[in-house]
């Protein structure tokens, strides 16, 4: 029989988490503009060792625009409960799996024990399992200080369930994915499938995108962590590869900022919630990873980020989104059916029909 979690969990306050005034994540100014690893001009004294390459940060000429103009639409996708409804029973399953395999017999998440969860960690899969446990009780052969190490032995197992589940062709696509690349592909519309900050990894997420077929994925663009990395936006924040002794100066201001902000989430959420443990703030669900891919996206199809639109599964896409101005409309799945996007554009069922197509894009009907 089913159970659910009595009394309700306190849901952490994670609006604090995206509202940060924090310059890293400001949109550029009209002054700046970042221009795709393949532009041709750049500033002769920031070069980056992966290409060769040098970087202007100065308009490119208007001659240069009439002869290759930009598309005037790109969607982005993201994998996590648009391409794949994940949580409606894959996610669950393979946390149920680990828990089996760990002998952890009084654990077992039930569909409202899990949308419980969901709801009030906000997604983060750590945070889930601190809840859990901490509302039934931890295993008692456990010591204390052990439980940070005890959570990512569950994650790492539950991670290799639901790849398994995925392999095994068990979750579907969800309906009407394909037809809506088709339709994007048909008309010159770029697509491009985000894996860099998806919660169940990029070797899944990539496994995932594959069931589109060779004739889908041969004509899109995946964004994983390595495409975000390379990146002018991507090199430029994390660093990678600058040699300029100016630009190196930037690169170690940026970081200064982004750790002391991750610092400060990490008080404010240990504060909230008591933690014992630490907190592991390189979470792959930080607003700087996904502000990062967003605008690698943008950048690879060279198309400009209020241009683009992204189709999002979770809130935290959605805060990137609005971050730097990137149109969004929400999918909802299986975990987010009563959640409310204030912020999206749009929050619609599904794909075709009443709900997301191109046509309906191109007519700017939610824009």
């Amino acid at each position: 029989m089913e159970t659910t979690l009595s009394p309700p969990l306190s849901a952490p306050r994670f609006s604090s988490f995206i509202t940060a005034n924090t310059k890293l994540y400001e949109k550029p100014t009209k002054h700046v503009c970042f221009l795709s690893p393949l532009s041709k001009s750049f500033h002769p004294k920031l070069t980056f060792h992966t290409k060769k390459m040098q970087i202007n940060c100065l308009s490119a000429s208007s001659s240069s625009s009439e002869l290759n103009p930009s598309p005037q639409l790109a969607v982005l996708l993201e994998v996590d409960g648009v391409l794949m409804d994940i949580y409606g029973g894959g996610n669950r399953e393979a946390f149920n799996v680990a828990f089996r395999k760990l002998g952890l017999d009084c654990a077992n998440w039930t569909k409202p024990i899990y949308n419980d969860l969901i709801r009030k960690s906000a997604g983060d899969e750590k945070m889930m399992l601190f809840l859990y446990f901490n509302r039934i009780g931890w295993p008692s052969s456990l010591p204390t200080n052990e439980k940070e190490t005890f959570m990512k032995n569950v994650l790492r197992e539950k991670k290799t369930a639901l790849e398994d589940l995925v392999m095994s062709k068990s979750i579907p696509l969800r309906p009407g994915a394909e037809d809506f690349m088709n339709e994007a592909i048909k008309e010159g519309i770029p697509v491009v499938i985000l894996t860099a900050y998806s919660k169940i990894g990029d070797k899944i997420a990539r496994s995932m995108i594959e069931k589109l077929g060779i004739e889908i994925v041969s004509r899109i663009k995946v964004v994983g962590t390595v495409e975000a990395e390379k990146s002018f936006y991507g090199q430029l924040v994390l660093g990678e590869g600058v040699s300029s002794s100016l630009d190196e100066q930037l690169i170690r201001e940026a970081r200064k900022a982004a750790s002391a902000e991750k610092q400060r989430i990490a008080k404010e959420v240990a504060s909230m919630l008591k933690l014992s443990v630490d907190i592991d703030t390189s979470s792959s669900e930080s607003l700087q990873k996904i502000v990062t891919a967003l605008r690698a996206a943008a950048e690879y199809v060279e198309v400009p980020v209020s241009n683009c639109v992204l189709v999002a599964g979770s809130q935290s896409g959605v805060a990137g989104a609005e971050r730097i101005g990137m149109p969004c409309i929400v999918l909802r799945s299986s975990s987010t059916m009563r959640a409310e996007f204030t912020s999206a554009n749009a929050t619609l069922d599904g794909f075709g029909g009443a709900d997301l197509t191109i046509a309906k894009l191109l007519s700017k009907r939610w824009l």
